[in-house]
Protein backbone atom coordinates (compact mmCIF):
# COMPACT_ATOMS: atom_id res chain seq x y z
CA UNK A 1 0.00 0.00 0.00
CA UNK A 2 1.02 3.23 -0.95
CA UNK A 3 0.79 6.16 1.91
CA UNK A 4 1.54 9.68 0.82
CA UNK A 5 4.47 11.03 2.91
CA UNK A 6 3.11 13.57 4.67
CA UNK A 7 0.16 11.24 6.06
CA UNK A 8 2.78 8.55 7.36
CA UNK A 9 2.16 7.48 11.13
CA UNK A 10 5.43 7.78 13.35
CA UNK A 11 5.65 5.29 15.59
CA UNK A 12 3.86 6.83 18.80
CA UNK A 13 0.43 8.06 16.23
CA UNK A 14 -3.01 6.97 17.89
CA UNK A 15 -3.60 6.14 14.93
CA UNK A 16 -4.85 2.65 13.48
CA UNK A 17 -5.12 2.18 9.67
CA UNK A 18 -6.85 -0.92 7.82
CA UNK A 19 -4.69 -2.76 5.20
CA UNK A 20 -6.31 -2.32 1.99
CA UNK A 21 -7.09 -5.47 -0.01
CA UNK A 22 -5.81 -6.52 -3.28
CA UNK A 23 -9.59 -5.43 -4.21
CA UNK A 24 -10.26 -2.28 -2.18
CA UNK A 25 -14.02 -1.34 -2.26
CA UNK A 26 -14.33 1.56 -4.31
CA UNK A 27 -16.55 5.13 -4.08
CA UNK A 28 -18.67 7.76 -5.50
CA UNK A 29 -19.41 10.97 -3.72
CA UNK A 30 -22.30 12.47 -5.64
CA UNK A 31 -22.87 16.33 -4.37
CA UNK A 32 -26.01 17.65 -5.37
CA UNK A 33 -28.90 20.44 -5.30
CA UNK A 34 -32.33 18.54 -4.88
CA UNK A 35 -35.78 20.70 -5.19
CA UNK A 36 -37.28 18.82 -2.24
CA UNK A 37 -35.21 17.10 0.52
CA UNK A 38 -38.37 14.56 1.17
CA UNK A 39 -39.29 13.96 -2.62
CA UNK A 40 -36.02 13.05 -3.49
CA UNK A 41 -35.71 10.79 -0.41
CA UNK A 42 -38.67 9.06 -1.26
CA UNK A 43 -37.09 8.15 -4.78
CA UNK A 44 -33.81 7.14 -3.46
CA UNK A 45 -35.54 4.77 -1.06
CA UNK A 46 -37.17 3.26 -4.07
CA UNK A 47 -34.43 2.64 -5.69
CA UNK A 48 -32.35 0.62 -3.16
CA UNK A 49 -33.19 -2.64 -5.15
CA UNK A 50 -31.93 -1.58 -8.09
CA UNK A 51 -28.94 0.39 -6.44
CA UNK A 52 -28.03 -2.97 -4.89
CA UNK A 53 -28.64 -5.06 -8.38
CA UNK A 54 -25.92 -2.36 -10.41
CA UNK A 55 -23.63 -2.72 -7.37
CA UNK A 56 -23.78 -0.45 -4.50
CA UNK A 57 -22.94 -2.11 -1.11
CA UNK A 58 -22.96 0.82 1.45
CA UNK A 59 -24.36 4.30 1.59
CA UNK A 60 -24.38 7.35 3.89
CA UNK A 61 -26.85 10.33 2.57
CA UNK A 62 -25.73 13.76 4.38
CA UNK A 63 -26.91 17.26 4.29
CA UNK A 64 -24.97 20.33 3.73
CA UNK A 65 -24.89 22.27 7.34
CA UNK A 66 -27.06 25.40 6.55
CA UNK A 67 -28.98 23.58 3.34
CA UNK A 68 -30.95 20.56 3.65
CA UNK A 69 -31.73 20.47 -0.31
CA UNK A 70 -27.89 20.48 -0.99
CA UNK A 71 -27.14 16.31 -0.71
CA UNK A 72 -23.87 14.46 -0.49
CA UNK A 73 -24.66 10.73 -1.14
CA UNK A 74 -21.55 8.26 -0.42
CA UNK A 75 -21.82 4.62 -1.45
CA UNK A 76 -19.13 1.98 -1.83
CA UNK A 77 -19.26 -0.39 -4.56
CA UNK A 78 -18.06 -3.70 -6.33
CA UNK A 79 -16.14 -1.66 -8.91
CA UNK A 80 -15.79 2.05 -10.10
CA UNK A 81 -17.17 0.41 -13.94
CA UNK A 82 -20.31 -0.29 -12.65
CA UNK A 83 -20.78 2.56 -10.38
CA UNK A 84 -20.45 4.77 -13.68
CA UNK A 85 -22.59 2.29 -15.88
CA UNK A 86 -25.03 2.42 -13.34
CA UNK A 87 -25.32 6.47 -12.72
CA UNK A 88 -24.76 7.09 -16.38
CA UNK A 89 -27.77 5.07 -17.18
CA UNK A 90 -30.61 6.61 -19.50
CA UNK A 91 -32.67 4.85 -16.28
CA UNK A 92 -30.88 6.88 -14.04
CA UNK A 93 -31.15 9.92 -15.76
CA UNK A 94 -34.98 9.74 -15.97
CA UNK A 95 -35.01 8.92 -11.89
CA UNK A 96 -32.31 11.67 -10.78
CA UNK A 97 -35.18 14.26 -13.10
CA UNK A 98 -38.54 12.71 -11.00
CA UNK A 99 -36.41 13.03 -7.80
CA UNK A 100 -35.76 16.45 -8.58
CA UNK A 101 -32.07 15.97 -8.81
CA UNK A 102 -30.08 19.79 -10.21
CA UNK A 103 -26.37 19.49 -11.59
CA UNK A 104 -25.07 15.95 -9.82
CA UNK A 105 -21.49 16.26 -9.40
CA UNK A 106 -19.88 12.56 -9.15
CA UNK A 107 -16.32 12.33 -7.83
CA UNK A 108 -15.37 8.05 -8.73
CA UNK A 109 -13.12 7.24 -5.63
CA UNK A 110 -10.38 4.37 -4.93
CA UNK A 111 -9.64 3.47 -0.95
CA UNK A 112 -6.23 3.99 -0.31
CA UNK A 113 -6.73 3.50 3.92
CA UNK A 114 -9.31 3.76 6.12
CA UNK A 115 -8.38 3.93 10.65
CA UNK A 116 -9.62 4.96 13.59
CA UNK A 117 -8.43 7.46 16.04
CA UNK A 118 -7.77 6.63 19.36
CA UNK A 119 -9.45 8.88 21.52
Amino acid sequence: MIVHPACRRSSDSTSHPTQVSKTPMQYVLIIHEVEDYPVWKQVFDKAADIRREAGERSYQVLKHEYDANRIVHFSAWTSIAAAKAFFESPRLVEIRRLAGVNAPEFLYLDLLEAGTLAG
